[in-house]
């Protein structure tokens, strides 16, 4: 629990930050189409950050549920790669990136059906 805390709380920090950075730091530098696909990686970001908080709970609540730590590291992972891809790819324009936000998104995808596999056996 404590480390899904952990990683949850510092997300959350980090999004904020960028968010921030993003609306303040980057305007007139990057193009208004970048500065949305920024934006992009903020929310998804924020909202996971906060989805790895509720797991951290639902982890201490629910020990022996793998699916619940299972989706804690992918979820941590689809924050690194579906957001980390748009944060790289808004502000260095290489198109390398843009082939890595879906799998980020997948594993988000991953994740939130391991909540729900865990909630139907454990809760």
């Amino acid at each position: 629990m404590k480390l899904f805390i952990l990683l949850g709380s510092i997300n959350a920090f980090i999004a904020v930050a960028l968010g921030a950075f993003g609306a303040h730091g980057l305007e007139g530098k990057i193009s208004e189409r970048m500065v949305e696909v920024w934006k992009t990686g903020v929310l998804y970001h924020i909202f996971h950050a906060l989805g790895l908080l509720f797991i951290a709970f639902l982890v201490d609540k629910f020990p022996n549920a793998t699916s619940f730590t299972w989706a804690g590291w992918i979820m941590f992972i689809g924050i690194l790669f579906f957001s980390g891809s748009l944060y790289a790819l808004s502000t260095t324009g290489i198109k390398f990136f843009g082939p890595i936000t879906p799998l980020g998104g997948l594993a988000f995808l991953i994740a939130w059906v391991l909540v729900a596999v865990g909630a139907l056996r454990y809760l």
